[in-house]
């Protein structure tokens, strides 16, 4: 069985709350998405727990997300690919990857890595 269009939509609409700030920095809201083992790898190759997560102050979020890709893994298991452009003093530019797991209470976000690339980002 493969993701509806709907699905895909859905899971397109949870990556960008990711980078949007008043989602982003919304506790609650981000404490329903992110499932209770979520972990990620920063682009610095840092680890960083949920709780490190939740905890991020919040700051302007100026990004652009371009490429996304959403891939059925499993059925209920998604991976969302795509690159981002993050605008600080100068623009910083990933390859992101997210884990969705869907569950009874929706779609969770289970891991997420971004990997730097050259200032093209090209995929």
């Amino acid at each position: 069985m493969s993701l509806s269009d709907t699905e895909i939509a859905e899971l397109e609409e949870l990556e960008a709350a990711l980078w949007a700030r008043h989602t982003r920095f919304d506790e609650t809201y981000m404490r329903r998405l992110m499932s209770e083992n979520f972990f990620e790898f920063g682009r610095s190759g840092r680890r960083y727990s949920r709780a490190e997560c939740l905890a991020f102050p919040d700051q302007e979020l100026n990004a652009t997300l371009r490429d996304i890709d959403v891939h059925e893994i499993a059925p209920a298991v998604a991976l969302v690919t795509y690159v981002s452009e993050v605008r600080y003093s100068e623009t910083q530019v990933s390859y992101r990857s997210s884990l969705w797991v869907r569950s009874d209470a929706g779609w969770q976000l289970r891991f997420h890595q971004g990997t730097p690339t050259d200032a093209t980002g090209t995929t």
